[in-house]
């Protein structure tokens, strides 16, 4: 059964290996002239940290934070973080991707993304920015790995998983 890859999601966290991602998803692209969408999550985490401080500290954020604003304002700040990423490592391949910021748990969003978005493959890293809560909860790309309904091809740095001899 051959299967024809109209549209990679590509899951970039703004970490090291974000370019990896998404230099693998464009060669990937290539082969197959597919979209790529690129998808970044704002890990509910975060934001429930942000809530907690407002709640037992009301008095310090003077300004009135709301974190309403605050994820809005997060959301276009990663939103121009990426354009100018893509702008800078991707000029010309850039009219081919597309962004998505969402905000929820890392590797629900990305299943539910794959659902939504009729993905046919996903390029992720197998770490990122949450490398301490692997120890605790287990890593969104293994997760991702484990329940996705697509293929996923796992992004490595040779260097760091180079094997001894």
């Amino acid at each position: 059964m051959k299967k024809n890859i109209q549209k990679i999601l590509a899951c970039v966290d703004l970490s090291d290996y974000s370019l990896m991602v998404l230099a693998h998803a464009v060669e990937l692209a290539k082969a197959s002239d597919a979209q790529i969408l690129v998808l970044n999550v704002i890990n509910q985490r975060d934001i429930h940290g942000i809530e907690m401080a407002v709640g037992h500290f009301p008095g310090y954020f003077s300004s009135g934070l709301d974190v309403q604003e605050y994820v809005k304002d997060l959301k276009k700040d990663r939103n121009e973080s990426l354009r100018q990423f893509i702008k800078e490592h991707f000029f010309e391949e850039k009219s081919k991707m597309s962004l998505k910021i969402d905000v929820g748990i890392p590797f629900d969003c990305i299943l539910k993304t794959i659902e939504t978005e009729n993905i046919d493959l996903v390029v992720m890293a197998n770490k990122g920015r949450g490398n301490v809560s692997r120890v605790l909860f287990g890593s969104a790309a293994e997760k991702v790995f484990r329940h996705s309904l697509v293929p996923v091809v796992s992004v490595r740095d040779r260097k760091l998983f180079k094997r001894e001899k």
